[in-house]
């Protein structure tokens, strides 16, 4: 296998190889590497290419997306995939190799509408930001690495997208005090959905002048995390039919960030 740009080393994917090979009992001995597979997803992910489309000097591209499909499905709607358990143990991991608590106790949150492509299937209009498409909803501690990550239609509104995502996780987010967010989340609604699932309070960060630009501190933050997300081709758009298969690929860029800084 080639050493792509897009490949973590084998000490990085050492971190998750035990829970990746556990997850399923083994009959016979595995045909293909864990680690070449990992590469390959991450391959599509980073250069947005069809599945069929894999170098070959990956393993055979049905076998890859097999892995992918069994890492990133739910058993429940409201139950974490293999992806998103090894994403969280990640990022308590980081959080812990900085010296700081397993939880956060401060998030930023925003969200960020994205367009879809032809196969998509999931799609609402945002009529603020006229884009039609799906909306990823984030929330960052201060150094910007995700504990909470939703999708939504376009058209569901931040506050409404937020309130869900929130409710989603509040157990992971239950050492929350005090949530960062701008004038679009402003409300008495939200405020009281934030206190009753996580009993913290709001902070909403205003600009002083209208039509002007002008950096918000602690907001850019979030920002910078949206902005990560960009460095992947496959997810410039909306190219998965589902909402659920979205947040995989989100939350596959955001584990792949996270491994190649330890």
């Amino acid at each position: 296998m080639k050493n792509y740009p897009s490949n973590i080393t084998r000490q990085q994917f050492e971190l998750i190889r035990p829970v990746l090979e556990n997850f399923r009992k083994r009959t016979k001995p595995r045909k293909y590497d864990l680690y070449e597979v990992f590469c390959a997803v991450l391959y599509v992910l980073k250069t947005g290419c069809q599945w069929r489309q894999v170098p070959g000097d990956f393993p055979e591209w049905r076998s890859v997306y097999n892995y992918y499909k069994i890492w990133s499905t739910k058993v429940e709607p409201t139950a974490d995939s293999l992806l998103e358990q090894v994403f969280k143990k990640i990022v308590i991991d980081r959080r812990t190799y900085q010296g700081r608590s397993a939880l956060t106790s401060f998030i930023i949150v925003d969200a960020q509408s994205v367009k879809n492509t032809a196969t998509a299937e999931n799609k609402g209009y945002d009529a603020g930001k006229k884009i039609s498409g799906i909306k990823r909803h984030l929330a960052v501690d201060i150094h910007g690495f995700p504990q909470a990550i939703h999708m939504t239609r376009a058209n569901v509104s931040d506050r409404d997208g937020a309130s869900a995502m929130i409710t989603l996780h509040a157990m992971h987010l239950r050492q929350v005090q005090n949530v960062l967010v701008d004038g679009g989340y402003s409300g008495v609604n939200f405020q009281l959905d934030v206190a009753s699932n996580l009993n913290a309070t709001v902070q909403v960060a205003k600009r002083n002048e209208l039509h002007r630009f002008k950096v918000i501190p602690q907001r850019w933050v979030v920002e910078r995390s949206f902005s990560w997300l960009e460095n992947c081709r496959r997810l410039w758009k909306n190219c998965e039919r589902q909402l659920t298969t979205s947040l995989q690929m989100v939350v596959l860029a955001f584990l792949a960030l996270l491994l190649k800084r330890f």
